[in-house]
């Protein structure tokens, strides 16, 4: 049975890709109780980094934008294995924190965010409502323009 959520992804022409492994030495997801961690989310593509540079520089807001929904497809990815498969058991999206790599300049962050914020709102509609932070950074993993990390309450 096909949830909710993927529903949603599907009537936008997406799905979810398999979850990235990890780059580094940690574990991409963590639960405890009712909170589901997924670690810093970087814009790949088939293993790859599908926008890479900085902000104000290199990477336009749109592809920015584009990479934070890339990055917000795959939180979405881990937090189908983190629940085994069944999204059902996301109760709603508590925080999402993004990293952009930028010039000194560039001070629009949260519109780059929103790339994200705006999927997760269009995928779970109003449980998609979250706490958000965005900061701009000197670099990222991988030459990443963006990375975001998320939080959500378990059902």
């Amino acid at each position: 049975m096909t949830s909710a959520l993927e529903q949603r992804l599907a009537a936008l022409g997406l799905s979810l890709p398999r979850p990235p492994a990890a780059v580094g030495s940690y574990v991409p997801h963590v639960a405890v109780g009712k909170l589901l961690v997924i670690a810093g989310q970087l814009p790949l593509v088939d293993g790859k980094v599908a926008v890479t540079g900085r902000l104000g520089a290199e990477v336009s807001l749109a592809q920015g934008q584009e990479a934070a929904r890339l990055c917000a497809l795959n939180i979405l990815a881990q937090a189908r294995a983190a629940c085994l498969d069944d999204l059902t058991r996301l109760a709603r999206c508590v925080r999402l924190g993004g990293f952009v790599a930028c010039t000194p300049e560039f001070t629009e962050h949260a519109q780059v965010l929103n790339g994200a914020s705006d999927l997760v709102g269009q995928v779970m509609a109003e449980a998609g409502k979250h706490a958000r932070f965005a900061v701009g950074v000197v670099s990222l993993p991988l030459g990443a323009a963006v990375e975001i990390e998320a939080m959500f309450e378990l059902a």
